[in-house]
């Protein structure tokens, strides 16, 4: 079965020009043109991924993501025409995995979707990884992460992750005590080359840590290396 994806956007024919695109890649498309219609057909149709203009008439984009959010952890890949750094950051910051600024290429959109739609497999039990136990759980301190349910537990309590924060999460906790630059996890979670914006790294940390860490700002999980990138510390 092919995946659904829904585009958003209140231009027609760059929405037509995506949809064909997508279509031709073998996946099932639907479409909205303003943000009210985008929550409804979301609601109606459940996608399996989103691709989100910012400008749009009666909710923006922001807000459309905002509410998607709140009940979904779907991948929602944001389309702005604007390049100034905080409409990206914003976007990141309440929810969005990934953007892609306009005008962009065919093969990089494709190369965004693919990835944000990949569920890379569970990492099996080895000698190099003791704290994973037989049902693929991965405990270290108060923090539990189970890998075949995309679930993560704080003292018992069940923290709300996007696919993209529990990726990162994951590789990283795989990769304890190995320090990654932030093209290095671009390459490794968000599965494409760098294209030269490593800020969806930074946003994703951030949001990861005020999920995870007692104190965000004294993080004990993740650490950050100055100068070079981010680790796992155990």
């Amino acid at each position: 079965m092919s995946n659904k994806i829904l585009v958003v956007d209140d231009e027609q024919s760059i929405m037509n020009i995506i949809a064909f695109n997508l279509k031709k890649e073998g996946y099932e498309v639907v479409t909205a043109e303003d943000g009210e219609m985008a929550i409804t057909i979301f609601d109606t149709e459940k996608p399996d991924l989103i691709l989100l203009d910012i400008m749009m008439p009666k909710i923006d984009g922001y807000g459309v993501c905002k509410r998607i959010r709140d009940k979904s952890d779907v991948p929602i890949i944001m389309l702005t025409a604007r390049a100034d750094e905080v409409d990206k950051v914003l976007g990141l910051e309440i929810g969005a995995d990934d953007y892609v600024t306009k005008p962009f290429s065919n093969r990089e959109l494709m190369a965004r979707v693919k990835a944000n739609l990949r569920r890379k497999p569970s990492v099996k039990q080895n000698e190099e990884q003791p704290n994973i136990d037989s049902n693929n759980t991965f405990v270290y301190g108060d923090l539990t992460i189970n890998f075949d349910r995309y679930e993560v537990f704080k003292r018992n309590e069940p923290i709300n992750l996007t696919i993209r924060e529990f990726e990162l999460l994951k590789f990283l906790a795989l990769k304890k005590n190995q320090i990654f630059t932030r093209e290095a996890l671009l390459s490794q979670v968000w599965g494409y080359e760098y294209f030269g914006d490593v800020r969806a790294v930074d946003v994703t940390i951030r949001r990861l840590r005020e999920k995870i860490e007692d104190d965000a700002s004294k993080p004990k999980f993740i650490l950050t290396k100055r100068g070079i990138g981010y680790y796992f510390m155990s």
